[in-house]
């Protein structure tokens, strides 16, 4: 039954495809399926509309072959995908890899606590499917200098070993050992040598701060970000 079910939504789902990029007439997407497939125009039309409550497996494998598009055998037995007009989502694979999640005051010094870091020392953890290095943590974003792409108590994965780009997002370690977390901007070289950047935030209402102004250096880049709905 669920095949069944499956089979006249995947052709509902392609007939709409095939019209939206026609004219938007759906009598174009049966003719399509029908040049495609050698099936009368009429059975097509009698599936989409209820007329006739189910398809022969025979007429379903013309359809299937006619249109795989890559998928594997069988696929227009299954629930509708993006590639047959229909759904645009699927289930995500659980992540393997554990994160920790850690304060900002850690974050600071991770870079010089990193090989004693135990994971009884974490109170949360994040699972994430990315392939990362083993030093890789997780910050919980506090404040609004990062608004609006950042909300408060939204969770960003740093990558230590991940050098940052121009307009990458990076966490970094300020004076006082604590973390901060912003957009990285290089200025180019100093008289030594050194890169000269800026941490830039999101919101205007915050300062730039710049690494030849005070001392700051990167901890590790953003790799992921966690973005949670705001309660109301």
């Amino acid at each position: 039954m669920a095949a069944e079910e499956n089979r006249i939504a995947n052709l509902k789902a392609l007939v709409d495809r095939l019209a939206a990029e026609s004219d938007g007439k759906l009598r174009l997407g049966y003719r399509s399926i029908a040049t495609a497939t050698g099936l009368k125009e009429e059975y097509i039309y009698q599936l989409y509309k209820g007329i006739k409550k189910s398809m022969g497996p025979d007429a379903a494998k013309s359809i299937a072959r006619a249109y795989a598009d890559g998928r594997p055998p069988g696929w227009f037995d299954l629930p509708p995908t993006e590639k047959s007009g229909g759904a645009n989502v699927e289930l995500a694979p659980m992540g393997g890899r554990r994160i920790p999640v850690i304060s900002a005051i850690q974050a600071g010094v991770w870079s010089e606590i990193v090989d004693t870091f135990a994971p009884g020392d974490a109170d949360d953890w994040l699972m994430t499917d990315l392939e990362l290095s083993p030093h890789a943590f997780a910050l919980t974003i506090r404040g609004n200098s990062m608004l609006p792409d950042f909300n408060p108590g939204d969770r960003v994965i740093i990558d230590p070993e991940v050098t940052p780009h121009p307009g990458d997002f990076v966490a970094a370690k300020n004076g006082e050992q604590e973390a901060t977390f912003k957009k990285y901007r290089p200025r180019g070289m100093d008289a030594h040598g050194n890169m000269v950047f800026e941490l830039v935030p999101l919101n205007d209402d915050y300062p730039t701060l710049r690494s030849d102004v005070e001392p700051i250096r990167i901890v590790g880049t953003m790799v992921e970000h966690r973005k949670y709905r705001r309660p109301r």
